[in-house]
């Protein structure tokens, strides 16, 4: 096969993919020619941010880590927030976007509004915050950004089909959860919650269960992100829901970096945005 300079590109290109949050960052790159991650960081704030300390931890990142100013030919920007509506594509306006927000998100002025089409039918209209993608534009120039509860639920959607009930997957990052529950490769339900304890922790999961008439002793709730068998949280709620278990592996990916997650599960948006 003759090597053109599109092939070339291809067989050196890197993806980097960040997640943002108020809580935290996490930064990885893949060498999509050997489908390596060559390099991994993330960083979890003591408190709760707002978006313009955000931007500063971010500075402060690209300042310190050598490895984040390597070339890439790639870039997505994963956005973590509540500041998002789910919309059935055939009722969507693109010109009335903001709409969608309103009853449930504080929208300034100033915001910006984007939107995500998730496969087949579902918009993701949301918020990201202005001031990192200006950041991200000034130093890469065109880049993709979505909304994380957008690639989860693409990539649970692409899970293999399955006759035997609803399932119902839990992403938790730090203290957050998103809870997905999938029929028949349908969405049936989508949405984020904030929890200060473990009894809240179980009060959104049970309490969504419940408008879904699904019985807590028979759906299997598949667990992934920031969540263990260890965790104060999957303990408590082993005592009401017996069908619990963990995602499996999810990507084909080798770690070539001495820093890496602990347990992949844990960046399972960030990776599979690569």
């Amino acid at each position: 096969m003759v090597e053109t300079e599109t092939t070339k590109k291809n067989i050196h290109s890197k993806k980097l993919s960040i997640q943002v949050s108020l809580n935290g960052l996490s930064f990885c790159i893949l060498d999509q020619s050997k489908d390596r991650i060559i390099y991994f960081k993330r960083i979890d704030f003591d408190k709760q941010l707002d978006p313009i300390k955000v931007l500063s931890k971010i500075e402060l990142t690209y300042e310190k880590e050598k490895e984040l100013n390597q070339a890439v030919d790639e870039v997505v920007v994963l956005f973590t927030n509540s500041l998002f509506s789910l919309v059935p594509e055939e009722i969507f306006d693109e010109d009335n976007a903001a709409s969608y927000l309103k009853f449930n998100t504080k929208i300034l002025k100033t915001d910006f509004i984007a939107f995500d089409k998730i496969h087949p039918d579902i918009i993701n209209v949301y918020i990201p915050y202005a001031n990192i993608t200006n950041y991200f534009f000034d130093k890469y120039g065109e880049f993709e950004y979505r909304h994380s509860l957008s690639v989860l639920i693409e990539s649970l959607l692409k899970q293999p089909k399955d006759m035997d009930g609803p399932k119902v997957f839990l992403h938790s990052h730090l203290d957050t959860y998103e809870l997905v529950i999938i029929e028949n490769q349908k969405l049936l339900f989508a949405n984020s919650f904030k929890f200060d304890t473990k009894e809240d922790f179980l009060y959104y999961l049970l309490f969504t269960a419940e408008q879904l008439n699904l019985e807590p002793n028979e759906f299997e709730l598949i667990m992934m992100g920031d969540i263990t068998k260890d965790s104060e949280e999957y303990n408590f709620a082993w005592n009401y829901i017996r069908n619990i278990s963990f995602m499996g592996p999810f990507n084909s990916y080798h770690f070539q970096t001495a820093n890496k997650p602990e347990k992949e599960l844990s960046e399972y948006l960030l990776i599979k945005s690569l």
